[in-house]
This record gives structure tokens, C-alpha cells and sequence, in this order.
């Protein structure tokens, strides 16, 4: 586990792992696509990617940016890239224009398919014929949820459509100028089996409010009604948070 010892060093230090992962693509070597997560916690380690990729010598950057491939882990159906709060316009905003990006490195869910489960299916196999996952950045829900994978939820659960937890709806609704009654019931989200095989899982937790929920996730035995205790499992997780969000665990490292 590290610590940073506030939001932005976090970011900035995810931000380094992110530029590291790009670069075997770049050298013309095996890489596997990113995977990628939205919410306010990726926030500030967007701004600081972007930061990091922009101040590299223009071929390096180019380089980098010419290998990138990556998967986001959910969109909200019903939303699409016009929908100011859909991922797939966040995912625009925070990366896709500062870096120019072509819309087929940087892939979501469409959550406007007209059968979103026929979408769901399709994505998690795009995912397997791409390889599978390399670094997978993930958020750590109120609940306990990693993507959309809401509680119960088992570890072999696959790329799915489903229905939101109430709480997860609520969670989400400051994001929503008119509110919970804007947030959409349903999302697609890469499952945890996909999120288990990928070769690096990186939990990035920010903020005292995810103290608890941290705590129980990495300290309590996994089980299907807190997804994210499932990564435990994972040889090569690594957890970054800041100190608020680590307030509540024993041993750590800043």
C-alpha cells in the first residue's frame, strides 16, 4: 500500500504508473490495453496525466500517445457522448481533447445501443480479443462497489448490463444538474472476472468518507456483498490512497 498525503500527490503518482504502463506499446513491444475508471477520484489523476504526458519531448509524447489503447469500465445507459454527464463526455473532457486521442483508443460501453445487453456482451469480448486487460485503475464505491459491480456480487461475475443500487444512484447524483431523478437505473459494466485476469489492479481511494468502506474491503474476508474485498485475491494489486482515505487501516506507508 502507499500513501499520499493528499489528492493532488495521489494523482500525480497514479498519473507516473499510467506513462509507465504506455510506454512497452510505444516501444513497438506487447502491451495490453489500459483500464480506465471515471468518478472524482480520477479526476485530479487525469489532470495530473495529462500534466505528465504534455511535459515529455514532443516525440516521446507522441510515442506514447500513438500506443494508447484503453477500455473505461462502465457508461449509464441511456447516455451518450452528448450527455454532458455520461462517461463517455467526462472521459472527452479529462483526457480525449487535451490529448487528442482518436475516439478508438479511448472505447466505453455505448450506453445509447438500442439492446444493451447485446452491447455488454460485445464489449467484454472487444476486451478478450484485445488480450485482456493490462493496468486497471479502479474507484472504490460507497458500497463496495468497483465499476458498476454492485453488491452481491460474485468474483466470476462477466461484462454485464444491470441495475444500480439505490445508493449508488444517490451517490452519483451531485454529479446531475437535475439531480437523482437525472441519474439513469441501469449501467453496463466490465465484471470482475475481467477485472481480476487483468495483469495490474490499481484501487485508488481518495477522501475520508471511503475510510470505512477501505477498511472493510481490504480487512474482512471477500465475499459477494462487498465486491471490492475480491481483489485481495489479486497477485498484483496495488492500493494508493491519501491519508484521510487511510485513516481507519493499520500498517501503511506514506
Amino acid at each position: 500500500m502507499e500513501v499520499a498525503p493528499g489528492p493532488e500527490v495521489l494523482g500525480q503518482r497514479v498519473a507516473a504508473l499510467v506513462v509507465e504502463a504506455l510506454r512497452p506499446a510505444a516501444a513497438g513491444g506487447p502491451a495490453k490495453p489500459l483500464g480506465l475508471a471515471t468518478g472524482r477520484t480520477m479526476e485530479p489523476v487525469y489532470g495530473a496525466l495529462v500534466e505528465q504526458l504534455q511535459a515529455l519531448p514532443s516525440v516521446e509524447r507522441q510515442g506514447l500517445l500513438a500506443g494508447w489503447s484503453s477500455f473505461n469500465l462502465d457508461e449509464y445507459v441511456g447516455l451518450g457522448p452528448e450527455d454532458l454527464e455520461s462517461f463517455a463526455a467526462s472521459m472527452e473532457r479529462c483526457l480525449g481533447a487535451p490529448l487528442g486521442l482518436a475516439p478508438g483508443q479511448l472505447r466505453l460501453p455505448d450506453g445509447l445501443a438500442p439492446h444493451p445487453e447485446r452491447e455488454a456482451r460485445h464489449y467484454g469480448q472487444a476486451i478478450a480479443a484485445a488480450g485482456g486487460l493490462g493496468l486497471q485503475l479502479l474507484g472504490l464505491g460507497n458500497n463496495g462497489h468497483v465499476g458498476f459491480n454492485e453488491p452481491p456480487c460474485p468474483p466470476e461475475a462477466p461484462t454485464r448490463c444491470l441495475e444500480l443500487d439505490p445508493a449508488t444512484r444517490r451517490q452519483n447524483a451531485g454529479l446531475f444538474a437535475a439531480g437523482l431523478a437525472a441519474v439513469p437505473r441501469r449501467a453496463i459494466t466490465v465484471g470482475l472476472a475481467e477485472i481480476l485476469a487483468a495483469e495490474t489492479v490499481v484501487l485508488v481511494v481518495s477522501g475520508e468518507s471511503k475510510a470505512e468502506i477501505l477498511r472493510r474491503s481490504l480487512e474482512e474476508p471477500p465475499q459477494p456483498q462487498l465486491p471490492a474485498s475480491w481483489l485481495q485475491r489479486h497477485p498484483r494489486l496495488k492500493v494508493m490512497v491519501d491519508g484521510a482515505a487511510a485513516s481507519r487501516l493499520g500498517c501503511v506507508r506514506i
